[in-house]
């Protein structure tokens, strides 16, 4: 392989892992402030790329208009979803919550293919995202340049909301204590409530990035970036939102590398990235940046 392919190759596996771990710090979002591994994510993975899908079709609104109010309603779904399925279960033991949150993406799934039908349907692609960049013998798609570009100032966004405001503040807090919060005169619900609103905002950009690489829709396409994001979540450190960023960077190379330099493996592309997720749980069980956290008497 000479440089110039390696070169694209790399271009499409840092773009793909930015996918990753956007939804991968989604999962980590919720379960450091939580402690809940919300299997529904990918769901609503899925239920934002239909936001904007009929948003941007059925009403006529500008691409950008259409994205912008996909990502809106995916987080206003985001707290309801918090609201029904998970804040009733809050005070029992968390196997309940994540029994509910198992079946949440059922139902997620089932209304997608009842209202919005089982067929695939095409995600619009605007003409600046279905160029090609050509640099000398490196041809590069311009949709991996704009989600490497717009993942790392949505990455630089979500570190200002978590480090610099009070609602960030707040939300490292809670992960902390949920007692301490409370005494210190936190809103607990609202902040819970906005932490599942961010997480579903960061899994709707990720939609936009997905369906403008594979823009086919369909009710169960968040099922495959929503198992790669919660693995990338557990290699990196289920809690971790570096951890889980860095997850996904691996899992995209992985994902993208191996069928090109080893295309002879290719078929076992998906056994090596399960071995990968077994061998950090046997040497890291916290994951490679996740902390150990005793539990309190």
């Amino acid at each position: 392989m000479d440089w110039s392919l390696f070169l694209q190759h790399m271009v499409n596996a840092i773009s793909l892992g930015f996918v990753f771990g956007l939804v991968a710090v989604g999962y980590a979002l919720v379960y450091g402030v939580v402690k809940l591994v919300n299997f529904a994510h990918g769901d609503v993975f899925m239920m934002a790329a239909y936001f904007m899908f009929y948003t941007s079709l059925i009403f006529g609104a500008p691409w950008l208009s259409a994205v912008i109010l996909g990502i809106v309603l995916t987080s206003l779904l985001g707290v309801g979803i918090e609201k029904v399925a998970y804040k009733p279960l809050r005070k029992y033991p968390r196997i309940n919550s994540l029994v509910s949150s198992i079946g949440m993406s059922f139902l997620l799934q089932n209304f997608a293919v009842v209202v919005f039908g089982g067929i695939q349907r095409s995600f619009p692609v605007p003409e600046p995202m279905k160029k090609t960049i050509v640099l000398g013998e490196v041809r590069i798609q311009a949709v991996s340049i704009y989600t490497i570009i717009f993942s790392i100032i949505v990455v630089l966004i979500l570190t200002f909301i978590l480090q610099k405001t009070k609602t960030g503040l707040a939300m490292r807090i809670l992960s902390r204590d949920f007692d301490t919060a409370r005494l210190m005169g936190i809103n607990v619900n609202r902040t819970i409530s906005f932490t599942f609103a961010l997480g579903s905002g960061l899994a709707a950009v990720s939609a936009v990035f997905w369906a403008l690489r594979y823009p086919q829709i369909f009710p169960f396409m968040g099922q495959y970036p929503g198992s790669r994001a919660f693995i990338a979540a557990v290699v990196g450190g289920i809690g971790s939102l570096k951890g889980a960023l860095i997850g996904g960077f691996v899992l995209g190379l992985l994902t993208v590398l191996i069928p090109a330099m080893f295309p002879e493996y290719s078929g076992y592309r998906e056994a090596f990235i399960f071995l990968l997720l077994v061998l950090v749980l046997i040497f890291k069980p916290n994951g490679l940046f996740g902390q150990e956290v005793g539990e309190k008497a």
